[in-house]
C-alpha cells in the first residue's frame, strides 16, 4: 500500500502563510528546491485543496519557467507528470492535465486510493490534510522549517491534533531551514 504523505515548508512558528496570506519568506534557495524535486520523485498523485491546488496550478504550464533554472523546470516535470485530485465545493472545473475534481473529502475513497496506488501520495494544504490527519489517513508528516517566526496566519497543523511520531529523517541546509520527517505512529 502507497503512502500517504504530508509535508510543507513553515515558519519556525508553525505557519505555511503569514497573517496576509503571503509566503515570500519560505520561498526555497537550489538546495532545498533540488531536495523537494527529490522527495517529489516517488510522488505519483497529489491531493490538494482548492487554495493549494491554485498556487500550485503554475507548475503546469512549462513556459512559465522556460527560462529559470533546470532544477525549477524539473520540479514542474515531476508535477505535470504525477495525478491531482482537488476537492473544492467553489471551483466550477479544474485547468491542469491529469487533474479531477471531487466536491468533498471521503477517507474511504482515499484508503482505496492508497491501496490501489503504485507510488505514494502527497496531500496539500492545511485544511485538506487536517482533514486526513484525523481520518487517521497520513502515514508521514515532512516539515521544512524556515528560519522565520511571522506570528500568525495559517497553521500548517490543525487546533486539537494529537499525534505520536517517530522521527525517520533530519536534515540541516546552508539557508538555514531544516527538514524533519516523521512517521505518525499508529493509535
Amino acid at each position: 500500500m502507497a503512502r500517504l504523505i504530508y509535508s510543507m515548508i513553515a515558519s519556525l512558528d508553525g505557519y505555511v502563510a503569514d497573517e496576509r496570506g503571503e509566503f515570500g519568506w519560505a520561498e526555497p534557495d537550489e538546495e532545498v528546491h533540488r531536495f523537494v524535486s527529490d522527495l517529489e520523485r516517488e510522488v505519483g498523485t497529489y491531493l490538494f485543496g482548492r487554495r493549494m491546488y491554485e498556487v500550485m496550478a503554475v507548475w503546469d504550464d512549462p513556459a512559465t519557467f522556460a527560462d529559470g533554472p533546470a532544477y525549477v523546470r524539473e520540479f514542474g516535470e515531476l508535477w505535470r507528470a504525477a495525478d491531482k485530485v482537488v476537492y473544492s465545493t467553489t471551483l466550477a472545473d479544474v485547468r491542469t492535465g491529469r487533474t479531477r475534481l471531487e466536491r468533498g473529502f471521503d477517507p474511504n475513497a482515499v484508503r482505496r486510493l492508497k491501496e490501489a496506488a503504485d507510488h505514494d501520495l502527497a496531500i496539500g494544504g492545511p485544511h485538506l490534510a487536517g482533514q486526513a490527519l484525523r481520518a487517521g489517513l497520513v502515514d508521514e508528516l515532512g516539515l521544512l522549517a524556515v528560519p522565520a517566526v511571522v506570528g500568525g496566519g495559517t497553521p500548517w497543523l490543525p487546533p486539537g491534533i494529537r499525534l505520536r511520531l517517530d522521527l525517520l529523517e533530519e536534515r540541516r541546509f546552508a539557508s538555514g531551514i531544516v527538514y524533519l520527517r516523521y512517521w505518525i505512529v499508529p493509535e
